[in-house]
């Protein structure tokens, strides 16, 4: 079992959690975290994963739910570990921002950095494969509805904060 804080509109923990489930919903004004992180290489190609079945079968970017105790911070290290199998150091991660959405904190964390996918151990029941794509075809995931709906915002954020377009 694994339970999530809560926290209230200002991200201020509230001393409640809520048990993590396929359908959870925290009540009006309570939210939880979500942290994601776009991996840039030096080809200007993001690393992108095609999630596993029982994760939606979608193409997404590495990140989670921020479990009850963690920070932000930490669960961003902490997926990539878990879900790619590579271990980052934190200070190589650059936060962009945290977008609030209707049930949650969303916080957007970019990563540049050269990875040989080949290396990579993935998690399986969560993650399918993972491929290096372009900007325009990310674009063309989006477009045709294939890519996670909860990163498009965040990744078209990232684009113009970053200024990569």
């Amino acid at each position: 079992m694994e339970y999530l804080d809560l926290y209230d509109e200002n991200q201020n923990l509230i001393g409640e959690k809520v048990l993590r489930s396929k359908d959870m919903k925290p009540e009006d004004g309570k939210y939880i975290k979500i942290v994601i992180v776009f991996i840039q290489n030096s080809e200007g190609k993001f690393l992108i994963q095609k999630t596993s079945k029982q994760k939606g079968n979608t193409w997404a970017t590495t990140g989670g739910l921020v479990s009850s105790g963690y920070t932000a911070d930490e669960t961003i290290v902490k997926e990539i570990q878990e879900e790619l199998g590579i271990v980052i150091d934190f200070k190589d991660i650059k936060y962009i921002e945290t977008i609030k959405r209707e049930h949650a904190f969303q916080s957007t964390y970019y990563l540049k950095k050269d990875i040989n996918i080949n290396e990579l151990v993935l998690q399986k029941d969560e993650v399918e494969f993972v491929k290096w794509l372009s900007i325009d075809e990310i674009k063309e995931l989006i477009e045709s509805n294939e890519f996670r709906k909860g990163n498009i915002l965040a990744f078209k954020n990232l684009l113009e904060k970053e200024k990569l377009i």
